[in-house]
């Protein structure tokens, strides 16, 4: 990795001003429901603490408030879950900017301090200068460590680079490893399963992956275009009309690279999914019923496909994991690959979200903390948050 990361810095007697990913899911009574992006930042805010700073400033965004103050949408409920986890106090302030906020910072006796929701100001989300260099008058220097931001060109992930010395934390450092070095030359033979709802979501990757991957499996919504495309019959199923010649072409080029791209031989189909109707396993599906998961003979095909990998890349769940009827070639697939002694990497959102349902996020190799990130990063975009950074002396 040719950005300076935080193992190169001197943070001693320094404010140290960190770009965290604590978008996390809350109930209606503001209770956190998962904590896995505040757990994942705790390292780098572990190893900047050991190294002696004048304080540890915590910055993050908070679902869409859309520029606008939003009494639901504060970090409190955050800032109090980072306290447990760190076992000591945190300082929340009322917002993220202005002279308050300075003083606040240089007065109180707290280490560590974690500002407002940026994106109460609608100038975070439109890189504004101004509102980049109020951030970056707050500390000496800037860590980011929220890869699920860095694919966006935000003052507190690309603006504030301008103003302050930057480095990559730990959590970063990891994905940029694993998303970036490890998926520009797999240990083959390298594997790539991909699902979710819509091809146009993952034409991208596949166009990138396509030349270095050795099998390509397709399940999901995704899958039924493909397989329309090759004269399948998918009943109601997801259909991405407009994308039918793309995958015909998709097909095509990865018979001539010799690429496997495997497509679902059996379905699990429903009538109505929500609430679940009738569900029936199938080879061919019939008019009116919609297909919501893999079947078994196409897990085994999977498996097989699999077995011999030593690099697999996954992202987009193979049915519609979150219904727990639906669930079963997800849980499948992951469980297998858990066993595996390959080299796994989870892109994240749904993907991850699944692995965690089925209690398989510490059995991965790595798992993104990045939906939309880990998407851009595996087509080979380059992410404007990473690009920003300073370069390695």
């Amino acid at each position: 990795m040719n950005k300076t990361t935080i193992k190169d810095c001197n943070f001693n007697n320094k404010k140290v001003l960190i770009r965290v990913d604590f978008n996390v899911p809350l109930d209606k009574n503001l209770n956190i429901t998962d904590d896995t992006r505040i757990t994942a930042a705790i390292p780098t805010i572990k190893y900047i603490l050991d190294k002696n700073p004048k304080k540890v400033i915590l910055m993050s965004h908070l679902g869409r408030p859309d520029g606008k103050v939003k009494e639901e949408l504060r970090l409190t409920p955050v800032a109090k879950r980072l306290e447990k986890l760190l076992g000591q106090k945190v300082l929340k302030l009322d917002d993220c900017i202005g002279s308050d906020v300075e003083s606040k910072i240089n007065s109180s006796g707290e280490k560590i301090i974690m500002l407002e929701n940026l994106r109460f100001h609608a100038e975070e989300e439109k890189n504004d200068d101004n509102f980049a260099k109020s951030l970056a008058k707050l500390a000496d220097v800037y860590v980011s460590d929220a890869f699920g931001t860095v694919h966006r060109a935000h003052a507190s992930t690309a603006g504030i680079t301008k103003y302050l010395p930057s480095a990559a934390g730990l959590l970063l450092e990891k994905e940029i490893n694993y998303l970036g070095k490890t998926l520009e030359s797999p240990a083959r033979p390298f594997a790539v399963i991909l699902g979710g709802a819509k091809v146009s979501d993952k034409i991208g990757v596949i166009e990138n992956l396509l030349p270095k991957a050795q099998a390509i499996l397709i399940g999901g919504g995704m899958a039924y275009t493909f397989l329309k495309a090759n004269g399948i019959n998918i009943g109601k199923s997801k259909l991405e009309a407009d994308k039918m010649d793309l995958a015909k072409q998709l097909i095509d080029k990865a018979e001539k690279l010799n690429v496997k791209i495997l497509l679902p031989v059996d379905h699990v189909i429903t009538d109505s999914i929500d609430p679940v109707g009738q569900v029936k396993k199938v080879k061919d599906i019939p008019e009116g019923f919609i297909a919501v998961d893999i079947g078994d003979e196409t897990i085994k095909i999977f498996e097989n496909a699999l077995k011999d990998a030593k690099t697999i890349c996954w992202n987009g769940p193979l049915g519609i994991s979150e219904i727990d009827a639906f669930a079963n070639g997800t849980r499948s697939i992951g469980e297998f690959i858990s066993k595996l002694k390959a080299t796994t990497i989870i892109g994240g959102g749904d993907t991850a979200a699944a692995m965690s349902k089925f209690g398989l996020e510490n059995k991965m190799t790595h798992i993104s903390t990045g939906g939309g990130a880990s998407l851009e990063y595996m087509e080979g975009k380059v992410l404007p948050g990473i690009a920003a950074l300073t370069d390695k002396k």
